[in-house]
């Protein structure tokens, strides 16, 4: 297209946009016409910077993509690649998940004495059916079993 070509649009999008912008003020009022005048201004601001004819041009290219998109069964192939990794994704992303709450249910399914350090040894599970306390903690238990709190 010329720059003739060019200009003509412009115009008659900004024309349109002057009608736009005069019912908008009578209809809507002022903020509404003045939003509407911004709208008007646009498509000649586009002319003179050059961006028109780069917006159209955006236009035919996504077009084009889109009409090789419908009728291309590669692109389909691709499509249905893309769509099968995603959802293998999210399903591996499910997996981690439930292994990740498995693990920690597990964990503390376990009984105490299981759960403490490897290095202090089992002779503080000797008693069944009480709690397993550290030698540390024996000065709070002794606190607590004066205070009535067991």
């Amino acid at each position: 297209m010329t720059e003739v070509t060019w200009g003509a649009l412009a115009l008659a999008l900004t024309v349109v946009g002057v009608i736009w912008t005069w019912v908008a003020f009578r209809r809507r009022g002022a903020a509404n016409g003045l939003r509407a005048l911004g709208f008007t201004l646009l498509p000649a601001a586009a002319w003179l910077t050059g961006t028109l004819e780069m917006f159209t041009e955006i236009a035919g290219s996504v077009t084009d993509w889109a009409t090789g998109l419908v009728f291309n069964p590669f692109v389909w192939t691709g499509v249905g690649l893309a769509g099968t990794s995603l959802l293998l994704f999210l399903v591996s992303g499910i997996l981690r998940d439930r292994q990740l709450a498995r693990g920690s249910r597990s964990a503390q399914a376990r009984p105490v004495a299981e759960r403490r350090d490897p290095q202090l040894g089992a002779a503080a599970s000797a008693q069944p059916g009480r709690p397993v306390i550290d030698d540390d903690l024996s000065d709070v238990e002794a606190i607590l079993k004066r205070r009535g709190i067991e």
